[in-house]
């Protein structure tokens, strides 16, 4: 997978954009290329970096407005550069008229072939920097093993809280609670890899269940989904206090 291209309301993007088009203009602006080397190097150095700006500019503006709608990056570049490229052709009869002059022999077919293969260039630098690795994903939490402890019925459904009863646990779900039969601390175990609290030395929790946490003179109370209370004790409280309970 790649990274999508970010929108107008990333500073950072907007910034390394800003900094890819100058450096491109500069590039343009010593190279000096379709007769523009016979310029003045100031001139050559205000001209380029102007255009590739300004041309930029409207490409990124028709690929954040149009090229979003393209599932394929290289689909969205090909439109993008054929779409700017009369906006930025206006933009370069003008600037080119301010640093060389009018020029009554321009033929306008090979302007627009020639601001053509630059949008084309310029767009695709851009996308290629865009182009890196998105970080790869931590595997998903498994209660796998715990689950098929369960009865179908309460397989799939959310986990709230374990509770030992005697030699069996509670499992309470969103669907309902069930008795099986299992130490709580193999439990404890087999639900290493979820995200959740013990908080009692009977009671485990998990995180995204809990809807908040009363602690009154030593004592705690835990307030999970669906109305249930599981109690806090001082020895297993640090972890919800690291967590930011209380």
């Amino acid at each position: 997978m790649t990274r999508p291209i970010p929108a107008f309301g990333d500073r950072t993007a907007l910034i390394r954009d800003a900094v890819l088009l100058t450096a491109i203009g500069l590039f343009f602006g010593a190279l000096g290329p379709f007769g523009s080397i016979t310029a003045p190097a100031l001139v050559r150095f205000i001209y380029w970096p102007g255009v590739i700006l300004g041309g930029g500019v409207i490409g990124i503006a028709v690929d954040e407005l149009g090229g979003r709608r393209f599932a394929n990056p290289w689909l969205r570049w090909l439109f993008s550069s054929v779409v700017m490229t009369p906006g930025v052709c206006v933009l370069v009869v003008f600037a080119s008229i301010w640093a060389f002059g009018p020029s009554p022999s321009r033929r306008y077919e090979v302007l627009i072939w020639q601001v053509f293969v630059i949008s084309v260039a310029v767009m695709g630098v851009r996308q290629l920097i865009e182009k890196r690795p998105a970080p790869t994903a931590a595997p998903a939490p498994s209660d796998e093993a715990f689950r098929q402890r369960l009865s179908a019925k309460h397989r799939a459904a959310r986990l709230i809280a374990v509770e030992a009863e005697d030699h069996y646990l509670r499992v309470h779900t969103d669907l309902g609670s069930e008795l099986i039969s299992l130490r709580f601390s193999d439990a404890l175990g087999e639900l290493a890899g979820v995200t959740g609290f013990q908080v009692h030395r009977s009671w485990w929790a998990a995180a995204d269940a809990i809807e908040g946490v009363r602690w009154r003179r030593g004592r705690g109370e835990l307030r999970l989904a669906g109305g249930l209370v599981a109690p806090v004790s001082r020895t297993h409280a640090a972890g919800l206090k690291a967590a930011g309970w209380f």
